[in-house]
């Protein structure tokens, strides 16, 4: 995508798994990178690995002085901003269990913190002559899922957040517009299985069209589109990186192959 070479964004959760992807995807393609996490042993180990693309700046997405200076950071380090992308969440959720003060949490990392920083960086982009936001939506945020609510919330919440800050943001000439991955090998997913791709991938295959988690990499392809001229008419829409799993609904690929044969 030559229409990225030369430009500059900011990845929040740019430590984890996904973030670190998408952080290499966008310095393979020629754009400077602030990496924007609270991991900073991984954030800064990442950065360092790639020669002077990328820069690691400590910042809390629930933090306005952070934001502030991750915005400040990455104007002095590489002159502006042109694409930012909402990627920091965390997974705080106990259901219907929740409490108020981890409900207040989720909602203020997984949502207000991405908008607070849309509206923080906007000035800056808008300096550059416009660019792109990227927010990360879910599955979760369009199915129900067992156990969760505070995340599923937020990232329905985001979805139209996403929405909204396009028709706001549009005079500025940013778009803004949102991913939400299915199933993707990630810091949960390898945490929850124990760093095993295969049992993963098997226990996701019956929830996905495609019969897979999805690869990091894959997602990252679809925010560089969104932030690149090939995506210059798309704004304000979600476009799921999820190996079919909405599309596909309660039913199962085995038991819908299956009544077709009876």
């Amino acid at each position: 995508m030559r229409s990225l070479s030369g430009k500059v964004a900011i990845v929040t959760g740019a430590s984890t798994l996904i973030g670190e992807t998408v952080t290499r995807a966008f310095v393979d393609a020629g754009v400077r990178v602030v990496m924007a996490d609270i991991n900073e042993k991984d954030g800064q180990s990442i950065s360092d690995s790639l020669s002077g693309n990328a820069v690691f700046v400590r910042t809390d997405v629930t933090s306005d002085g952070d934001i502030d200076k991750c915005i400040a950071s990455a104007e002095r380090a590489y002159g502006g901003i042109d694409f930012l992308v909402n990627l920091a969440c965390t997974y705080l959720d106990n259901g219907i269990k929740t409490s108020r003060e981890d409900w207040l949490m989720s909602l203020n990392v997984n949502l207000v913190g991405a908008m607070v920083f849309t509206d923080k960086a906007t000035p800056a982009i808008a300096r550059r002559g416009g660019g792109a936001i990227v927010n990360f939506g879910s599955i979760a945020g369009k199915r129900a899922q067992p156990g969760r609510l505070t995340y599923s919330a937020a990232k329905a919440a985001m979805l139209q957040a996403t929405r909204n800050a396009a028709m706001q943001l549009q005079p500025y000439n940013i778009r803004v517009n949102s991913v939400s991955p299915g199933w993707t090998w990630s810091n949960i997913m390898v945490q929850l299985t124990g760093n095993k791709r295969q049992k993963a991938d098997s226990i996701a295959a019956p929830f996905h069209i495609l019969k897979r988690t999805g690869d990091p990499a894959e997602v990252a392809a679809v925010v560089l589109f969104l932030c690149s001229d090939e995506a210059s008419f798309i704004t304000g829409t979600d476009i799921a990186v999820d190996g079919g799993y909405t599309a596909m609904g309660p039913e199962r690929v085995e038991d819908a192959v299956s009544r077709l044969a009876e």
